[in-house]
């Protein structure tokens, strides 16, 4: 996620999130990948697109499957198939939700630029884990020959 400002205090993180270009909300639109899809793709999290199928794991909607229908960038939220509430007119209207209470269930892969973004994700992942397991076992033959010693 990006850094929006260097200070902790929450008056400023909130000015910072209010005020934070587009190019920045489109990352804190990220929502974790269901354990199948973190499986086969070799990625987390991704930022919540139109035509992706989520599940709801908070609020009053908790449980409920359905695709994305809109992201409102300006306010961080988005709208599910199926999560309405009713007006006191009668007329429905989709549930604003935040994408931190989702859990991506089925990818729109018809962009190809997602696709790539995916690769990309996951092959800095697999370098980075790749790293950390080499070090890793560096340190342990380290030890090793130092306690029997």
């Amino acid at each position: 996620m990006p850094r929006l400002t260097v200070s902790r205090q929450p008056r400023k993180q909130r000015k910072a999130l209010y005020n934070a270009p587009l190019h920045a909300r489109q990352k804190l639109m990220g929502a974790p990948l269901s354990p199948e899809l973190r499986e086969k793709y070799g990625v987390r999290t991704l930022p919540v697109r139109k035509g992706d199928k989520v599940k709801v794991m908070r609020g009053d909607f908790k449980g409920h499957v359905g695709e994305v229908v809109k992201v409102d960038l300006k306010r961080l939220r988005i709208f599910v198939e199926g999560a309405t509430i009713k007006r006191s007119d009668g007329t429905p209207v989709f549930r604003p939700i935040h994408p931190s209470n989702v859990m991506i269930v089925e990818l729109n892969l018809s962009d190809d630029r997602r696709r790539k973004i995916i690769e990309r994700k996951s092959a800095a992942r697999k370098k980075k884990a790749e790293e950390a397991g080499g070090e890793a076992e560096v340190k342990e033959a380290g030890t090793a020959g130092e306690t029997q010693g």
